[in-house]
């Protein structure tokens, strides 16, 4: 099995052949930068400036000024003083605090799933988290993907949608985003075994044993993303890609507050 890390692929660029209909611009615009984030080819503190979002998607500036307005009200970027839009990178305390919620409302998710006694519900959800039984390695994109679809089918079958509702706003796409950098293939393997762990107790009905589960899958994953931001030496923001993939002057890198 291949055991490399997973690689950083290069920031994709919208070439004018493949541009979408004028409908569809910013929508675009915001699916490839996201897309970005959390494969982590824009890290926390990555600048975004205008002029080289408008070459890279061939857009004038409003449809990319209109982007990054979608993109800080889902929470994955915002605008500083002086340096504009930026990805956001959240502190040690942050994750901490974000990760205490989410483990007891998805504890209480998997509990509520392994406890339904809707028959079709119960057959979708099988369908849905199929993908994690699977054998292939996982690369990052791909297990994203699979792990975002994997809550979401909890929370489905949990059927309670002020929860769902509850758990949208603390915006796993934004957690995920800031510890892509520490996910290898090791810690892939191992959050896909602690996937199928809280699947097949949910399916088994044992709504304790699932609740136990996605404790302890939680709880490993909140001390890797704390470790990961706490150790992160990375340079700081000015000198990080920016979404056109070039590299800002070095600077010191200040340590993220708590």
């Amino acid at each position: 099995m291949d055991q490399s890390p997973p690689k950083r692929p290069a920031l994709s660029r919208a070439a004018a052949t493949n541009a979408p209909p004028h409908g569809a611009t910013v929508a675009h615009i915001v699916d490839g930068l996201r897309c970005d984030i959390l494969a982590h080819r824009l890290p926390p503190g990555a600048r975004l400036t205008e002029s080289a979002l408008t070459e890279r998607f061939a857009v004038s500036r409003g449809p990319v000024r209109e982007a990054l307005r979608r993109l800080a009200a889902e929470g994955l970027i915002e605008h500083q003083p002086n340096r504009g839009a930026v990805v956001r990178r959240l502190s040690p305390r942050d994750l901490s605090e974000l990760f205490q919620i989410r483990v007891e409302m998805e504890a209480l998710a998997a509990r509520l799933a392994a406890q339904s006694t809707d028959l079709a519900a119960r057959a979708r959800f099988a369908a849905e988290i199929a993908p994690i039984f699977a054998d292939a390695p996982r690369r990052m994109e791909r297990y994203l993907d699979e792990n975002a679809a994997f809550h979401l089918a909890v929370l489905r079958l949990a059927g309670n949608r002020q929860l769902q509702e509850l758990s949208a706003r603390l915006r796993l796409p934004l957690i995920m985003a800031q510890v892509g950098g520490a996910l290898t293939v090791e810690v892939l393997q191992a959050s896909v075994r602690e996937h199928r762990a809280i699947a097949r107790a949910i399916v088994a009905a044992e709504p304790e044993a699932a609740a136990a589960a996605v404790r302890a899958h939680l709880g490993r994953a909140a001390a890797l993303a704390v470790a990961s931001r706490e150790a992160d030496e990375t340079p700081a923001a000015d000198d990080a890609p920016n979404a056109g993939g070039r590299r800002g002057r070095p600077k010191a890198r200040r340590r993220s507050d708590a």
